[in-house]
């Protein structure tokens, strides 16, 4: 499960976001919000899918996108639909078929590029948004590597245990302690940890 502030630097939302989404139900969070918000690797992936469709669009079609899928009896969590925003409409892309969640119920047969969620975008306040499988660099996110939190690449180091490391330890001698963690890696590790940080300063 991801708190709210790595749930919010991963997926682009802010916390006041991510907490307005919730309350107003537009997606809640499948850990919970009690005693702190919760959020699954899917719903952190469907809160990027909403940040980057208000990028382009207003959160009321952006609801009215999601209703559509209920309407439609698509009743699986957001994460599972792959959703693009293109002429002031919302569609639901199916093996080469793509369905106006905002107009038309019809299935349209035409070519769309497919929106990947997980590369950097612009949210609507013009913030760059983190690559989601390589937040940083030398940092790497895999669900089936510990559930999704983020990592050193190609370890299974949490970058936050990293960070912490690095309060009393130089980032040359972090691989002392994680063989397989660079200096650089470790630097990556605690900019990213710091950039949740600021993030979870949002929550107070």
């Amino acid at each position: 499960m991801f708190p709210t502030p790595l749930a919010s630097e991963l997926s682009g939302a802010s916390v006041g976001q991510l907490r307005h989404w919730c309350h107003t139900e537009l997606l809640v969070p499948e850990g919970g919000t009690s005693p702190s918000y919760m959020y699954s690797f899917r719903d952190v992936l469907a809160l990027r899918t909403v940040a980057k469709l208000r990028s382009d669009l207003s959160l009321q079609k952006v609801r009215q996108a999601f209703h559509g899928l209920e309407e439609r009896d698509l009743t699986a969590h957001p994460s599972s639909y792959t959703l693009v925003a293109q002429g002031g409409t919302v569609f639901l892309l199916d093996d080469g078929e793509a369905v106006d969640l905002l107009a038309d119920p019809r299935q349209i047969e035409f070519k769309l590029s497919l929106a990947d969620i997980f590369r950097p975008f612009k949210n609507r306040f013009g913030k760059q948004v983190v690559d989601f499988e390589r937040p940083r660099r030398h940092l790497a996110v895999r669900e089936q590597r510990l559930g999704g939190w983020p990592t050193i690449a190609d370890t299974r180091v949490p970058y936050d245990q990293v960070a912490s490391l690095m309060v009393d330890v130089p980032a040359e001698q972090v691989s002392l302690f994680y063989p397989g963690v660079s200096a650089r890696a470790a630097r990556d590790a605690l900019d990213f940890a710091q950039s949740v940080s600021r993030a979870k300063e949002a929550v107070a």
